[in-house]
């Protein structure tokens, strides 16, 4: 499980505005997994404490990818 400390250290640095995650899932299947919107909750909930907007949390898999935010959770 990602640290948001660790996501949001780059964006930091870098004055960014907003962020946008990405991860693979090795299955190739890249349904989110109730950890994956936890997770996704968590970062939002930390982005806006940090002023930093999560745009998106990306899942790809074998050739397909889901959005976390076309599926609501955003």
């Amino acid at each position: 499980m990602v640290h948001p400390r660790e996501l949001f250290k780059e964006a930091l640095r870098r004055s960014a505005a907003s962020v946008i995650c990405l991860h693979n899932h090795p299955s190739g299947d890249p349904a989110p997994s109730h950890e994956d919107i936890e997770v996704t909750k968590r970062l939002i909930e930390c982005g806006h404490i940090l002023g930093m907007e999560v745009l998106d949390h990306i899942i790809i898999g074998d050739r397909k990818f889901s959005s976390l935010k076309e599926q609501g959770y955003i």
